[in-house]
């Protein structure tokens, strides 16, 4: 038994110092910096797949989200200029309106001050004018004084930017000095031609200075839809040939629009930009507030696709495997475009005519 127990630790000395039969270096993954060295016998070379990289002729889609918004030129909220009582209305909901067309009626002390202040210094205007055709009259006749016309020359501009400046404060309340008389309430008009869609008008109603607009008037003929395009589609935005719109609410439904605006401000925090699509409503399909999906088409142009698996993706970048000599592979950093049934474009990185691994490539993917 004592033999036995000596013989023992030599017995494993000498099994952990048997190699196992085979080359371990024909089967190894080696790294050393950006190239991945692959041994003859691995199993994993017969999973890779390369293919060379061709370039053919695509129509370049990318789809986005939007939502759709009143043309700011053609909406205008309708609120009173001053504290005051609303005395009468005359619109209704859906209402079609003309710019200058009449929305309420108020009733305010401030505008009546003013109103009183306007005709006063009007009448003093006029009485001064008149005090200076006269004191002209008889200097031309030598019966007058130069003092006194002088006088007089200096009163009248006096009044007159009394006037104007009590004019210019009407103006503020945009109400018609020619047709306004003493004492009658504000007609408050509606900026633009549209429609009425929105009237929380109450007869008696008190409005203070900064109270919410009671009325809104849109013209939705034609709407905009504000969408955002990610960065990297934003060389595609250049040479746009069609723009589809489909509202979540009506997707079967189909939209032709225009991109009249692209932001020169990108949005840092989603690393898009804003595209500002214009859009016929003649229908009356697009409410303000509507969400959209937006389809956008480049013309037709000979580019580089490779298969989506053939790109790896790292901390911050994406790359393909470029294959050497004695079974090497380099990562090739390459930028990207958006991806279709299966294929993503490739901007950047690549040229016609070389190889990359286009199958099995994510094996790699953690190679050390």
């Amino acid at each position: 038994m004592k033999i036995i127990y000596l013989l023992l630790p030599v017995v494993l000395l000498c099994a952990c110092g048997q190699r196992p039969q085979g080359n371990s270096t024909t089967t190894a993954i080696a790294v050393t910096g950006d190239t991945i060295s692959i041994g003859q016998d691995a199993p994993i070379l017969s999973k890779l797949k390369i293919a060379e990289v061709v370039k053919s002729p695509y129509f370049v889609t990318f789809s986005t989200s939007g939502v759709v918004k009143a043309i700011p030129a053609n909406y205008a909220e309708v609120a009173s200029p001053f504290a005051g009582r609303v005395v009468q209305s005359f619109v209704k909901l859906g209402q079609k309106v003309s710019q200058g067309s009449p929305v309420f009626a108020i009733s305010s002390p401030d505008y009546l001050d003013a109103g009183k202040n306007y005709y006063q210094a009007k009448q003093e205007m006029e009485l001064a004018l008149k005090n200076l055709d006269r004191e002209k009259d008889l200097h031309s006749n030598k019966v007058g004084v130069l003092k006194e016309l002088e006088e007089a020359e200096v009163t009248y501009e006096l009044r007159k930017k009394e006037f104007e400046n009590a004019e210019a404060v009407l103006s503020i309340f945009r109400a018609n000095t020619d047709e306004q008389s003493l004492g009658q309430p504000l007609i408050v008009s509606s900026p633009i031609s549209g429609e009425v869609i929105t009237d929380k008008i109450v007869i008696g109603q008190y409005l203070k200075e900064d109270a919410e607009p009671v009325a809104v008037v849109a013209n939705l003929n034609q709407v905009w839809v504000s969408a955002h395009v990610r960065e990297k589609d934003l060389s595609l935005l250049n040479s746009l040939e069609a723009v589809e719109v489909r509202l979540n609410a009506m997707p079967e439904k189909a939209i032709t629009g225009k991109v009249v605006y692209i932001s020169g401000m990108l949005n840092e925090e989603t690393r898009s930009v804003e595209v500002i699509i214009l859009c016929d409503n003649a229908e009356r399909l697009m409410k303000p507030g509507l969400y959209a999906g937006v389809r956008l088409s480049d013309r037709e142009t000979d580019l580089i696709r490779i298969p989506a698996e053939a790109i790896l993706q790292g901390e911050d970048v994406s790359y393909v495997l470029v294959p050497l000599n004695n079974n090497r592979f380099v990562k090739r950093k390459i930028t990207v475009g958006s991806t279709e049934d299966g294929k993503t474009i490739v901007t950047e990185g690549l040229r016609q005519g070389e190889q990359i691994v286009v199958a099995g490539a994510f094996y790699l993917l953690d190679a050390r």
